[in-house]
């Protein structure tokens, strides 16, 4: 007797429950409405620069993330 198995539907893969896309440099400059390259600065500024993490030789950013760096940054203008 054969062992059945579910067959996944290919296309887009669904992730896992709670865990949030991770976004590009590119969706972050759209976001806070700046270019790529101040997007770059704020990745390397310390101590306060924006969190990120690299997956290969890309930088992503967690929303939650980005929107805590968003309020922190609000409170001290």
């Amino acid at each position: 007797m054969r062992k059945q198995t579910l067959a996944q539907p290919l296309g887009k893969p669904v992730p896992a429950a709670g865990v949030k896309k991770l976004l590009t440099v590119t969706d972050v400059a759209d976001i806070l409405g700046v270019s790529k390259v101040k997007v770059y600065a704020l990745l390397k500024q310390r101590p306060n620069g924006l969190p990120s993490v690299k997956i290969g030789g890309a930088r992503r950013v967690q929303p939650n993330k980005l929107q805590a760096w968003i309020e922190q940054h609000c409170e001290q203008a």
